[in-house]
């Protein structure tokens, strides 16, 4: 049986990807800081090693002590306007901290590397859906954070023999169909889960922001993969670069675009609950369409999401309604 180490495998994506790894019969060694995921979202039969994925006494140990086959690395800082405002934390986090899991990887003969990375990476694309051939030019730090890891992981894995993979997220929504973990943590951004907040009365309304860009109703459009197929896809791809030790980067995502306004209009469809919004200014760093071409990872890997839209909002309003019965949980 194989053990993979998750880095930020407490947080949201990270959490649903070691109970997808978990269900695939691999086992699982989760590191997390806890500054934004959370204690609880670790199953109690999976080692939780407590350090920022920077420490590199603390990697160096945990990658000694559980001799893992492949590292994912999912820890990162992911907020796109806050990468404008303060771009030292997204270098340092996502570009320098990587830079150090990488080596310690190399230095430890760690034979396989996935790294999370993002749709950002592309910039200004138009209304044509993004392939991974596609020039890349990020328009916010956040952006550019990821796209120099990928560059130093393509750089060291040529010189190292390491084998990697990249898999470029598109938008991430939805929880855990059995309701095992869910999103939790500090103040979200991301558009589905504060809907979902707003619907269950957690918030008075949904700031939409920007209803003036070149799209049918004026607001952003993307493409949303529901986050335990993006977990199963993980879990593709390191059996996949098991058997084909060449494996290139992967667009994540369904191949279909939604506006705010139909994400807004989808939700209340599928719970019968109003989400009041109001139009806020444009935030910085946002594109106005991003929605991927996902064939790559069918055609090569033979994976393919199984979740539409409604069992995204199925989902994480049923995971909304359960946070808020739900005690305070620890950290």
């Amino acid at each position: 049986m194989a053990t993979v180490l998750l880095t930020g495998g407490a947080g949201y994506i990270g959490s649903h990807a070691a109970l997808a790894f978990r269900d695939a019969g691999h086992a699982v060694v989760v590191l997390d800081d806890l500054s934004t995921g959370a204690r609880d979202n670790v199953p109690g039969d999976v080692p939780l090693v407590v350090a920022d994925v920077g420490d590199e006494a603390a990697v160096t140990a945990a990658l000694r002590d559980h001799r893992p086959d492949a590292v994912l690395h999912f820890a990162a800082s992911v907020v796109v306007p806050e990468s404008i405002a303060e771009p030292f934390k997204y270098y340092l986090n996502n570009t320098v901290s990587s830079l150090r899991l990488i080596a310690a990887c190399a230095r430890l003969g760690v034979p396989r590397f996935i790294l999370s990375s993002t749709a950002a990476v592309y910039g200004l694309v138009g209304d044509r859906l993004v392939r991974e051939d596609d020039a890349t030019a990020p328009i916010n730090p956040y952006g550019w954070s990821k796209l120099m890891v990928e560059r130093m992981l393509a750089d060291v894995a040529g010189a190292e023999g390491l084998q990697y993979a990249v898999l470029r997220y598109f938008n991430v929504a939805g929880a855990d169909p059995a309701g095992r973990v869910a999103q939790r943590g500090p103040e979200t951004t991301h558009l589905v889960k504060v809907a979902c907040e707003v619907a269950v009365g957690r918030r008075p309304s949904l700031r939409i922001f920007g209803d003036d860009y070149d799209t049918p109703d004026g607001t952003c459009i993307r493409d949303f993969i529901h986050v335990s197929d993006l977990a199963e896809a993980h879990v593709a791809v390191y059996e996949h670069l098991n058997r084909a030790p060449d494996c290139p980067t992967f667009n994540c995502g369904n191949g279909r675009g939604y506006s705010v306004r139909e994400v807004v209009a989808a939700l209340e469809a599928a719970t019968g609950r109003s989400v009041p919004a109001e139009v806020a200014p444009r935030r910085p760093g946002d594109p106005p369409v991003v929605v991927a071409d996902p064939s790559r990872l069918r055609q090569q890997v033979g994976w393919a999401p199984r979740h539409g839209i409604e069992d995204i909002m199925r989902t994480a309003f049923a995971a909304e309604r359960q946070r808020l019965a739900e005690p305070a949980r620890s950290r």
